[in-house]
């Protein structure tokens, strides 16, 4: 395949997908955090917690819904842009992906009608059931989609027959040496990006002079989310980090722009420069002796493979793995310290009055998801050349499209998804811009027909204000 054509359909598969991963990955936070304030609501029946859960709920929807659309295209593309792996891994990528559709979204859409629509008209148990349902869908989705994409990073359980990939362990298939890293990593991230969504609003509304127990409570839990998930994240992300050079050693040589060892000396910890893959060199580079051996292997003088060790061909984009993974990295430093801030205000009974804080939380807003995507660009370009990691390249996998069929629809997706999503991602805002406002208990136990719980007429999602001018007019005979 022409290398411009190459390079298009990864551009192309690489804007979808970055569009896609935002939509569920507050979607798995969000479904939490609603879980969470229902089930507070319950238990102490403080408005503060309905109210957050229907202006939370409002948005969600909207994110849902976006999140559906943008993964249909992208699935469509596995057969379009990439049907060569298709029909080398399929049998493996599709059962996993089937799977995610008959537990996970099965589970979602069963119950997201009651979670959205059923407030007064279902039982508060049955409704707090269905948010519990909707947000386990949520996390069994993430768990089968991860188990396909850690399978393409390190693939496991398979053999080869006439040139097509066969399952011969589906367990260690689904539970491939990165999977567990790569779903604990992935998972907190999406925790970690709604927390800083939420904490961002709180903090707009805050700085507007607002200080309604609604804009105080999602602030504070917001923050004490982060508290929580940010150092736990950094954790996490060092056994991420182990399990990489084990099994993926060349990425970690592109995400440390290290290109070869000095003999009985560490691996310093390039904290800036430009890896420059034709000189093979890192230019510019400030150092830190040793650090880089003690963070990845755990002592002053280990050394793991330079760049210089795999054949060109094999290497990945240094520059752009070195610098996703620092964008990556430097965001968790920030949000740790805004978490660190905030534990320090909220002791010093300073959490609402802080105003530097809640502009430093608002800024924050968006970092939770450039975060993401970051990382997700080093886990994903740092596999290159492989799409399925040391079986089969990327080269081999892509359908043979022209240069011109590829510019054309890249430039349509670019248009359309701009107009659709930038929509979509203005409503989202402007519902945040509102905030939240008192709302409705649940129904009551008890109703006849024509109450809520018990309707009167098929179509009974139509307002009642709906059945009493079209009473008034009978009566009137009009």
């Amino acid at each position: 395949m022409d290398s411009d054509a190459l390079l298009l359909a990864r551009i192309q598969f690489g804007f979808t997908i970055s569009f896609h991963i935002i939509f569920p990955a507050i979607t798995i936070g969000l479904a939490s955090y609603l879980a969470v304030l229902e089930g507070c609501w319950l238990r102490t029946r403080k408005t503060v917690y309905r109210d957050l859960y229907h202006f939370w709920t409002k948005i969600f929807a909207v994110n849902f819904g976006m999140g559906v659309v943008s993964g249909l295209v992208m699935a469509y593309q596995f057969g379009t842009n990439w049907s060569f792996f298709s029909d080398f891994a399929g049998s493996v990528t599709g059962p996993l992906l089937a799977y995610e559709v008959l537990t996970a979204f099965f589970l979602e859409a069963g119950f997201l009608g009651v979670m959205l629509f059923g407030w007064s008209r279902v039982g508060p148990g049955l409704h707090f059931f269905s948010t519990i349902m909707v947000a386990l869908g949520t996390l069994v989705s993430a768990t089968w989609i991860l188990a396909s994409n850690s399978w393409m990073q390190t693939p496991a359980g398979y053999e080869i027959l006439d040139g097509r990939v066969v399952p011969t362990d589906w367990l260690a298939v689904i539970f491939n040496p990165s999977f567990p890293y790569r779903l604990a990593h992935m998972g907190i991230a999406a925790f970690l990006a709604t927390a800083l969504m939420v904490g961002a609003s709180g903090a707009w509304h805050l700085l507007r002079g607002e200080r309604s127990p609604a804009v105080k409570k999602m602030f504070a839990m917001a923050m004490a989310m982060l508290a929580i998930s940010a150092p736990l994240q950094a954790v996490v992300g060092d056994f991420h980090g182990l399990n990489t050079l084990k099994h993926q050693p060349a990425k970690i040589a592109a995400i440390e722009g290290h290109w070869d060892n000095e003999p009985g000396a560490g691996v310093p910890l390039t904290l800036f420069g430009i890896p420059d893959m034709e000189r093979e060199e890192t230019r510019y580079a400030v150092n830190i002796p040793r650090l880089g051996s003690l963070i990845l292997t755990h002592s002053w003088d280990g050394q793991f493979p330079g760049l210089k060790s795999y054949p060109p061909e094999d290497r990945p984009n240094a520059t752009v793995v070195f610098w996703s993974f620092r964008v990556m990295a430097g965001l968790g430093m920030l949000m740790i310290a805004l978490a660190a801030w905030a534990l320090w205000a909220r002791w010093r009974g300073r959490l609402y009055q802080s105003r530097a804080l809640q502009r430093f939380a608002l800024w924050m807003g968006p970092s939770g998801l450039v975060a993401l995507l970051a990382g997700w660009y080093v886990t994903e370009i740092g596999r290159q050349p492989w799409i399925v990691y040391g079986v089969m390249r990327t080269a081999d996998a892509a359908t043979r499209h022209g240069v011109g069929e590829l510019t054309l629809t890249l430039a349509l997706f670019v248009a359309v998804y701009l107009f659709v999503f930038g929509a979509g991602v203005s409503y989202m805002l402007r519902l945040i811009r509102m905030g939240p406002t008192p709302a409705p208990g649940h129904a009551p136990l008890s109703g006849g027909p024509g109450e809520p719980r018990q309707p009167s007429r098929p179509l009974s999602a139509a307002s009642t204000s709906a059945d009493a001018s079209y009473a008034s007019r009978s009566a009137t005979g009009a």
